[in-house]
């Protein structure tokens, strides 16, 4: 019964992968064609700032599902391979693109409060994730 299991979630991994995988190709392809939409709009060759930020969205969205294929298809396939940093390390650089595209004009004091909540919390269980699997690799 578990080699059944085990089987069936390698068949779902290897979906999600392909899906993953045309997912990113989709969106390469959007980003590009947002680029070379808006570098051919008068002014030619000039961006005002909400296109950058657009760019530069689409862009850190692409490289977190370059993140999300590499973590379904490495992490899930090996037993090895400890989930958790993988997933903080995911869910950091999501929050680094939140980051990125933000305009802190429109948020009070107390939401960028929180976002630095976030980013000392995910980045501190990192650190404790990586520094527990390093005395781990020690013991053995």
């Amino acid at each position: 019964m578990m080699s059944a299991i085990k089987t069936f979630q390698k068949i779902i991994i290897l979906v999600l992968v392909v899906l993953m995988a045309v997912v990113l190709l989709l969106s390469t392809v959007e980003l590009a064609w947002v680029i070379i939409k808006d570098a051919i709009t008068p002014p030619i060759l000039i961006l005002e700032i909400d296109e950058l930020l657009e760019i530069f969205g689409l862009f850190m969205l692409v490289l977190i599902g370059i993140e999300l294929l590499e973590t379904i298809a490495k992490t899930y396939m090996a037993e090895s391979v400890d989930h958790a940093q993988i997933v903080m390390a995911v869910a950091i650089i999501a929050i680094a693109r939140k980051v990125i595209i933000l305009d802190v004009k429109d948020l009070s004091g107390l939401a960028l409060v929180g976002i630095a909540a976030i980013i000392l919390a995910l980045s501190t269980g990192y650190y404790l994730i990586k520094k527990k699997r390093k005395e781990d690799d020690l013991i053995l």
